[in-house]
């Protein structure tokens, strides 16, 4: 299928690991030319590194997408470097779990700062340019963490769930501008990040890691984790002109773990 995304211009924050990583190197598959944005200077060169060995050229911006001044930079030089961008992806960012014990003030906010703000700023601006000129897709990477509350994510999860209000309630507004707003819902993917929650379960409950994971994919209907490249084929769509009347959309990615709707 041909999603006709050759030369669009992809931002893709978050897009130097995990979930972020798989979809530049997915549009880029696609010939599209893509952006990504990362807190750290070193994870952006080792991601470029791993895509030019693919065959593929990434141009690479740092930039703390909790602060809003950044998140304005960022879209000024990528625009400047490449021009207007057609898709903005949002996968920056991901709230540290903890016991319920150790919740604090600093903590919520801690989560707000790392999930929520990094995706509202980057959406704040590019998506009014995006308004201006009367096109472009955003495709938000939410934790399904935001519809199903654990007890040592709830920080993370308010932040999710704050996200995914946003994506329709500006799917909505702006559905007149011609500009398209979805999301998936990931549950647990393969890679670092879970590898992080295992180990803090397995240290929790005094197991090991290789019970804790045995535990949570014989819970799965699929049987297993979903890798990061799923995720990001998903993507592909949701940002293609072949889903051109998909918006405010919130697709789950759980393989059939929570049957709810």
């Amino acid at each position: 299928m041909n999603l006709n995304l050759e030369s669009k211009l992809v931002l893709v924050t978050g897009g130097s690991k995990g979930i972020g990583l798989a979809c530049a190197k997915a549009f880029l598959s696609e010939g599209a030319r893509v952006a990504i944005v990362s807190r750290s200077r070193e994870n952006l060169d080792t991601a470029q590194r791993y895509l030019k060995a693919e065959g593929f050229s990434v141009y690479t911006h740092p930039a703390n997408l909790s602060e809003m001044n950044e998140a304005e930079s960022m879209a000024n030089m990528v625009e400047k470097n490449l021009g207007p961008i057609d898709i903005l992806i949002n996968c920056a960012g991901a709230a540290k779990r903890y016991p319920i014990q150790e919740l604090n003030s600093q903590v919520w906010r801690d989560a707000m700062d790392a999930k929520f703000f990094t995706y509202t700023n980057a959406t704040d601006a590019v998506g009014g340019r995006m308004v201006n000129r009367k096109q472009g897709a955003i495709v938000n990477i939410i934790g399904l963490g935001g519809k199903v509350a654990s007890s040592l994510h709830l920080p993370g999860g308010a932040a999710n769930a704050a996200l995914m209000l946003v994506t329709v309630g500006l799917a909505q507004a702006y559905g007149r501008e011609g500009v398209r707003v979805n999301a998936i819902n990931p549950n647990t993917t393969t890679g670092e990040r879970t590898n992080i929650k295992i180990n803090l379960e397995a240290n929790l409950r005094q197991i090991s890691e290789a019970q804790v994971l045995a535990e949570h994919q014989a819970q799965i209907p699929m049987g297993r984790y979903a890798n990061a490249e799923e995720i990001a084929n998903v993507a592909l769509f949701l940002a293609s002109d072949k889903a051109s009347y998909v918006t405010g959309a919130i697709i789950p990615m759980d393989g059939g773990l929570y049957p709810i709707i």
